[in-house]
């Protein structure tokens, strides 16, 4: 008698292996660029929209989550990439470079929008200085959308810096 056939379901894959260099030399391949920008960008974010005065919570408060969560995770995944340790843990890493890439450009991708629509509920709203005073009056020329905020210049520019900068 001849034996029988190996079941193909009960054989045994390899282990999934990186394909991802170790060490500095991760720096020099388009993940570990992204993961860099997304370490920059996430600071960037969570400084600018932290030094505003948040005129909106509910809105910037996402934007604040993703930006500082992105920012420690990109860290992390960063260090364990550069360490080496990323070779003692036995996961798919292809598949979760990419699939962390992805979550990241859809959050970073919805703060943007949030940081958008609070950056564009200042329009119609400006503060000007009253002449031979030092008081200031709030002029509003024609309110829009269900959001309305009241920006100084300086909280403008910081908004319209931190949309940038989460696109």
């Amino acid at each position: 008698m001849s034996e029988p056939a190996a079941n193909p379901a009960a054989t045994s894959f390899p282990t999934p292996t990186i394909s991802l260099p170790l060490g500095l030399d991760v720096l020099r391949t388009y993940s570990g660029a992204l993961v860099c920008l997304e370490i920059l960008f996430g600071a960037l974010v969570w400084i600018l929209v932290a030094s505003s005065n948040v005129p909106v919570p509910l809105l910037q408060g996402w934007v604040m989550f993703v930006s500082v969560t992105t920012f420690f995770l990109s860290s992390f995944y960063l260090t364990l990439l550069i360490t080496g340790l990323a070779d003692r843990i036995n996961t798919d890493w292809n598949f979760l470079d990419v699939f962390y890439h992805f979550l990241a450009l859809l959050f970073y991708f919805a703060a943007f929008v949030l940081e958008a629509a609070t950056t564009a509920a200042n329009g119609g709203a400006h503060i000007n200085s009253l002449p031979n005073s030092t008081d200031s009056i709030l002029c509003i020329t024609h309110p829009r959308g269900n959001i309305f905020t009241v920006l100084s210049y300086r909280q403008y520019s910081i908004n319209v810096a931190a949309t940038v900068s989460s696109f």
